[in-house]
């Protein structure tokens, strides 16, 4: 069973914003030392993608803000480039994260949008993503745990190796991120994957959802975890939220949309989907949806400023909204 642990709040910094002007790397590292310096903050985190949604590399960044830390947890919301990413590189690379920032952290990974143009650029096919999501997984725990190496998979095939350096945690967290819609997937589609959170992952990421939705994720969760042993007791379970904190509700709502314009596609997301994924206007609104994501049983919400002044934003969050939450 999944153990009550401490809710503990993130911060998800917009290094796709610097493409179009809605923040810039300053102010992005100014913002992680301002969530670890309030003592609110315990990770932060950046998004991931290569061609697909461009943005400044989120393994640079992490290591920017390790550079400028030294409590707060790193880590990638979503690694959307996991597929095309070479697991052997990867390892390396996120090995080199973990020892720079004495083993803070977090992997998130997900099988992305599947984009043709990106796909083709790294000779992948979409219909492999789930089985390189889940081949790379098994190998990077692999390459980061054994001395020499032999794999051979349908995607990856390694022979005699020493990989190194290790990471600095043994073992080094992957969580994963992943939200089907139950609508286009079914119950077997969700099934499919909270079996693969519960067998593989350390902890889960997901998108907004209903609460009875939630409710039968983590029963689904709880249950493959049991089928194969697993204990949960440090299971953290994720939210990527997005907040507005503005007195002038209709404001925040049209900044927010500027943001999601830019961030995403036009027309993404949804009224449904922003109705319980956005937690904007004054801090009372904000604070209702966020703690509506609490009592879901979300250990620790990722909170995303859809906004231009990211520093003012944190500050008005630990200020007025703050006081508002129940955390435990």
């Amino acid at each position: 069973m999944m153990r009550k642990l401490p809710v503990q709040l993130g911060l998800s910094l917009p290094n796709r914003g610097v493409l179009f002007g809605l923040t810039d790397i300053d102010t992005i590292l100014n913002a992680a030392l301002l969530a670890e310096e309030s003592g609110i903050f315990e990770s932060v985190w950046f998004g991931d993608s290569l061609i697909h949604k461009p943005r400044l590399d989120s393994i640079v960044m992490l290591s920017a803000a390790a550079a400028r830390t030294r409590k707060v947890r790193l880590g990638v919301i979503c690694m959307a480039s996991f597929p095309v990413r070479h697991p052997v590189l990867l390892a390396t690379q996120w090995a080199s994260l973990d020892q720079v920032s004495k083993g803070r952290t977090i992997l998130g990974v997900c099988i992305g949008g599947g984009h043709e143009g990106e796909m083709r650029a790294f000779g992948v096919q979409k219909n492999e993503r789930v089985g390189r999501l889940v081949e790379g997984i098994k190998l990077l725990r692999q390459i980061w745990s054994e001395e020499e190496l032999n794999h051979r998979g349908k995607y990856y095939q390694l022979e005699r190796l020493r990989i190194v350096p290790k990471p600095a945690q043994r073992p080094c967290p992957i969580w994963i991120a992943v939200s089907p819609d139950r609508r286009v997937v079914g119950e077997e589609g969700v099934a499919r994957a909270m079996k693969r959170v519960a067998t593989l992952g350390d902890g889960y990421i997901s998108m907004a959802v209903p609460a009875q939705e939630m409710r039968l994720r983590l029963d689904l969760i709880e249950k493959y975890a049991a089928e194969a042993g697993r204990r949960l007791d440090h299971f953290e379970v994720a939210i990527h939220g997005m907040v507005n904190i503005n007195d002038n509700k209709q404001s925040a709502y049209e900044e927010s949309k500027y943001y999601f314009n830019n961030y995403y596609t036009p027309g993404y997301p949804s009224e449904e989907l922003l109705r319980i994924w956005l937690a904007h206007g004054a801090p009372g609104e904000c604070a209702r949806l966020i703690q509506e994501w609490i009592d879901m049983g979300f250990t620790t919400p990722v909170l995303r400023f859809a906004a231009r002044d990211q520093i003012g934003q944190i500050e008005r969050f630990i200020k007025d909204v703050l006081p508002l939450l129940r955390l435990n």
